[in-house]
């Protein structure tokens, strides 16, 4: 039997109190990343078993705008200089995203019985989101499509921080951001400006994340213009981890074994494929010496651009390099799927 709460406002207010309690958990058995992990593992359990909990709406997208913010702030002089030393590992994003959509979608049609549509943007390594919007318009089963980039994004931010400890001993104890006592109000002042205005901005045109793209740009103009020199507060970028990892373990809500055998089960195949892919470029960039392993590694993994900001912080990456090629891989599964998909001729799925 599941349990009932009605309103949405005491549902939120048992998903926060869940995830506080995966907080803690996850800080007093010292494990990474206790403020996005813990409460992504509470909230996944809760969903699995009944509980009826749920994302944080429009707060959450307060939240990532924080995150646009960071990644906007880091886009300095020196990171424009360093573009062109970026050309060939950004050229390789249009080839991974071929590659694992050209593995994926035969993947899901043949091992899964999944319709064209669900097949094609359930490959794509794209955002949750959009995906499902645009596997909505073309007549896929949004169901499936939820659930397999779901778990995709899940298991890799749960798997990536372990990958990072032990596979290249990063420490995940950087700082990652100063106390907002710390910071020139001013700037403080002028990165709340920026997160509202870019995220509303982007909303008002129709463009896609635009909690996190529209402030990454607007503040990426104001670092470029020297009028914002700091990422926000330490706190600020703590209440960001909380809630993107309370969204992410709501997802399961409402689930069936039904769903667990066939969607979540082809998710997690998928996320090895993907994985695999990524291990190869990131192989090849590290070889060549294209960057830096750590920069390389997370530049390609295949998850959302507001999880990966987050974990470049915590590691010391070069947040700027890491994110300006998660934003290519997006911006162009944004662009490139429909279009694709139409020159092929994949449609609405007829249903019986």
């Amino acid at each position: 039997m599941r349990l009932s709460l009605g309103p949405k406002a005491p549902r939120l207010v048992l998903t926060i109190a869940i995830g506080c309690v995966g907080t803690g958990l996850f800080h007093a058995l010292a494990l990474p990343l206790p403020f996005l992990l813990g409460p992504l593992f509470a909230c996944l359990v809760a969903a699995l078993i009944g509980v009826p909990v749920r994302d944080a709406g429009v707060a959450g997208k307060v939240m990532r705008t924080i995150l646009g913010v960071a990644i906007g702030a880091s886009i300095t002089p020196d990171l424009v200089a360093r573009l062109p030393q970026m050309a060939v590992t950004l050229a390789m994003v249009p080839l991974y995203v071929v590659t694992i959509a050209a593995i994926g979608v035969p993947f899901f049609r043949k091992l899964y019985g999944y319709d064209l549509p669900t097949a094609w943007y359930a490959a794509m390594p794209g955002g949750l989101a959009d995906m499902t919007l645009f596997g909505q318009e073309a007549g896929a089963n949004v169901r499936s499509l939820t659930l397999v980039h779901a778990t995709r994004v899940i298991v890799i931010v749960m798997a990536t921080p372990f990958l990072l400890v032990h596979l290249f001993d990063a420490a995940l104890d950087n700082p990652i951001g100063a106390p907002a006592s710390t910071l020139p109000p001013h700037e403080l002042v002028i990165m709340v400006f920026a997160a509202l205005l870019g995220w509303k901005a982007a909303e008002r045109i129709g463009l896609f994340g635009a909690p996190i793209i529209g402030p990454m740009v607007l503040t990426a103009a104001l670092s470029l213009a020297d009028i914002i020199h700091v990422r926000p507060p330490a706190e600020a970028i703590l209440a960001a981890q909380f809630f993107i990892g309370l969204g992410l373990g709501a997802g399961y809500v409402g689930i069936t074994m039904a769903e667990v055998r066939r969607d979540v089960v082809a998710g997690l195949l998928f996320v090895v494929i993907v994985a695999a892919m990524a291990a190869l470029f990131t192989e090849a960039i590290i070889l060549l010496g294209l960057a830096p392993p750590l920069d390389g590694f997370l530049a390609f993994v295949p998850a959302g651009q507001a999880e990966m900001a987050i974990l470049a912080i915590v590691v010391g990456a070069d947040l700027g390099y890491v994110v300006l090629h998660h934003v290519a891989r997006v911006f162009l599964i944004i662009l490139g799927a429909p279009v694709a998909a139409r020159l092929l001729g994949i449609r609405k799925a007829r249903r019986r």
